[in-house]
């Protein structure tokens, strides 16, 4: 970086007083030859931050995908306004770039000015001067760029959040014509958008704008005050010009910096974001193998609800199943039947209470065990983007091919699969084969049965099913009793709980009854019946 001043002041005051050729072109084959180095080192460094953001990037990708999925777990509706994965590569993108390097160039500032005060401690006094005027301008680019950058950030979220679920639902706004509501609404979420980016963006181009000046100013002043010192004959032309360009140097930096200072301030929110997540992460100690549950399952005054709600939605909820019982699980539309298969599974953690399985919290497995012996149908199923094969497998590398066909032979879906053109390798999900409800419910009950778990979890299992839908389902919740599983139904329909043996009862989230199925539907559901045959009612 001294190169190009030095040679000025070479050729101002050696070559032009002596009128010296060779001189010339010796002091010019020197300069190629620093620059030809430069050029060298600076490729260097721009490959070593490419690399550095790669590497960064894959070292943490696996766990932030990880966390990010866990989020809406173990967050609730906090997770909605995180983006861990658009976090991360807002961090290799910045460390890739040019901000980084701006950043390492700027403590050579001192360097460059005391070099400007050997040539003329007048000059120094100029450079020095700018240089702090510009530095209090970066701290009020800070203060005042911190806040608007950080709103911006969560609309960018909101923004893209508003995007993913259109897509999702993509079929209801098309059928009914939801489409120009959601557009209206969406122009105003992006008009909010559009104003906190423009107001970032004129606080950091304005602070911008304002050292650009001031640093072609300064270059200007320092000619000026060189001319002047030159006439006085306290420096020469070269040392003239050589000082001008040695202060552009020294600030050129700091203004490339500030140009990238959105990016480092959207990379150090990025950090800050990734580091708490990934404190989840960090909080789950390892834990010791245990035996795979198979006896019994115990609930013990359990309470539970979404994460960051104030009040359970279950609540003092005790039960005990063993080894082949089946559980149906029957009450009114919101007494937290969903909920409570959730907390069953782990899927949200329990307020109070405990949930056993052999006598061990659910939390005692890691949580890649958990799936060996849990398979859970949800309400609102997902089939993920891969073949049949993979779903029903769950992405299992070392998944085998007869566990494959066993669990959908036992949701009587392997017929269905083989009659399509690609059997098990058909590829489903967005950018696959469209199947009806029906069937990506079965196969998302293969899933569930897939390994032959000891707890099988399944939410209004029969949602989406014809008559031999139905019959598929009875058939395979009574061949996983026989396996020695235990069988939990979520149900609204009598159909879905004919293959079980015990009923749980909720009512605004507690128990109103439990016990063998002929007891408790006699006890709840006869005296709603008389109450609705009343004379008057």
């Amino acid at each position: 970086m001294l190169t190009g001043p030095v040679f000025m002041l070479q050729v101002y005051d050696r070559v032009l007083a002596s009128g010296s050729v060779p001189t010339l072109v010796v002091i010019g084959i020197l300069a190629m030859v620093l620059y030809f180095f430069y050029g060298i080192l600076e490729g260097l460094r721009s490959r070593i931050l490419a690399r550095l953001g790669q590497r960064i990037d894959a070292r943490l990708s696996s766990i932030v995908y990880s966390v990010s999925n866990s989020l809406p777990v173990r967050m609730g509706k906090e997770a909605a306004r995180l983006r861990p994965v658009q976090d991360l590569d807002t961090v290799r993108q910045f460390l890739s770039g040019p901000g980084p390097a701006a950043i390492f160039d700027m403590p050579w500032l001192p360097f460059y000015l005391g070099i400007v005060f050997l040539f003329h401690p007048m000059l120094g006094v100029l450079g020095l001067g700018g240089a702090f005027v510009i530095i209090i301008l970066i701290g009020l680019n800070e203060a005042m760029s911190r806040g608007p950058s950080e709103q911006a950030t969560g609309q960018a979220g909101k923004r893209s959040a508003t995007v993913e679920i259109g897509q999702r639902n993509s079929e209801v706004l098309t059928a009914m014509g939801m489409q120009d509501a959601l557009t209206s609404r969406w122009e105003a979420q992006n008009s909010d958008y559009l104003e906190t980016q423009r107001r970032a963006s004129d606080r950091t181009g304005g602070f911008g704008t304002a050292i650009k000046t001031i640093r072609f100013i300064l270059q200007s002043a320092i000619l000026g005050v060189g001319a002047w010192l030159a006439i006085q004959q306290e420096i020469t032309p070269g040392v003239m010009i050589a000082a001008s360009i040695m202060v552009s140097r020294a600030l050129a930096p700091i203004e490339q910096a500030v140009a990238q200072w959105r990016g480092f301030v959207a990379s150090r929110q990025a950090i800050k974001r990734l580091h708490n997540v990934l404190s989840i992460a960090d909080s789950d100690p390892e834990k010791m193998d245990l035996p795979l549950p198979a006896k019994k399952l115990s609930v013990e005054n359990l309470f539970c609800g979404p994460f960051g709600e104030k009040f359970p939605y279950v609540q003092n909820v005790s039960l005990a199943l063993d080894a082949g019982d089946g559980l149906g699980v029957i009450g009114p539309s919101g007494s937290g039947k969903s909920t409570f298969a959730r907390a069953l599974v782990g899927a949200i953690p329990a307020l109070k209470g405990v949930i056993r399985y052999d006598g061990a919290e659910l939390g005692q497995w890691p949580a890649s065990k958990r799936g060996e012996f849990v398979g859970y149908l949800p309400q609102d199923l997902q089939l993920f983007d891969g073949t049949i094969s993979e779903n029903i497998a769950r992405f299992r590398a070392d998944a085998s091919p007869d566990k494959i066909i066993e669990a959908a032979k036992l949701a009587d879906v392997h017929d269905m699969i083989v009659a399509l053109p690609e059997g098990y390798n058909t590829v489903i999900g967005r950018s696959g084969r469209l199947l009806s409800a029906g069937q990506r419910q079965r196969i998302a009950l293969a899933r569930a049965l897939y390994g032959n778990p000891f707890l099988v979890v399944l939410d209004e299992p029969n949602s989406n099913l014809d008559a031999v839908g139905e019959g598929a389902l009875a058939n395979a919740i009574k061949a996983m009793r026989e396996k020695g599983s235990i069988v939990v139904v979520i149900a609204h329909r009598p159909s879905a709980i004919a293959t079980v043996d015990k009923v749980l009862c909720l009512k605004d989230g507690k128990m109103a009854g439990f016990g063998p199925k002929e007891e408790v539907l006699k006890q709840v559901v006869q005296p709603v019946q008389r109450v609705a045959g009343a004379p008057g009612r």
